[in-house]
């Protein structure tokens, strides 16, 4: 089942879970969208991780999962920054998870997704 958002004008289908359909479909502005939604304030922090989970996509062609985002964030961008308890901060519904749906991109495949 998919439902439509409206975001400057502009209809966008998403999945029951608040995944974009069409993952040509994100822009900046419908991740700001999204995490409004979940009530949080996209910081620069946030959005290291999503451009990060992007990156991500476009080169392997797969979301990565908490252990990968962990392991590649805390390398990038330092332990501190990197570590999980700072990206369940950024993203209290899971990185992996909650991030992927600001980013635009599809649930990891070895995520379980839930409300």
């Amino acid at each position: 089942m998919s439902e439509k958002i409206e975001v400057g004008g502009q209809s966008i289908t998403v999945d029951d879970k608040g995944y974009l359909v069409d993952l040509n479909d994100w822009s900046e502005a419908i991740a700001s969208h999204i995490a409004e939604n979940e009530g949080i304030n996209l910081t620069d922090d946030h959005w290291d991780v999503i451009h990060f989970l992007r990156k991500h996509y476009d080169e392997f062609n797969t979301s990565p999962n908490v252990v990968l985002l962990v392991k590649v964030l805390a390398k990038e961008f330092g332990q501190e920054k990197g570590s999980k308890d700072n990206l369940y901060s950024l993203f209290p519904k899971g990185p992996a998870r909650q991030g992927c749906r600001i980013a635009g991109l599809p649930l990891p495949n070895d995520c379980v997704d839930w409300p």
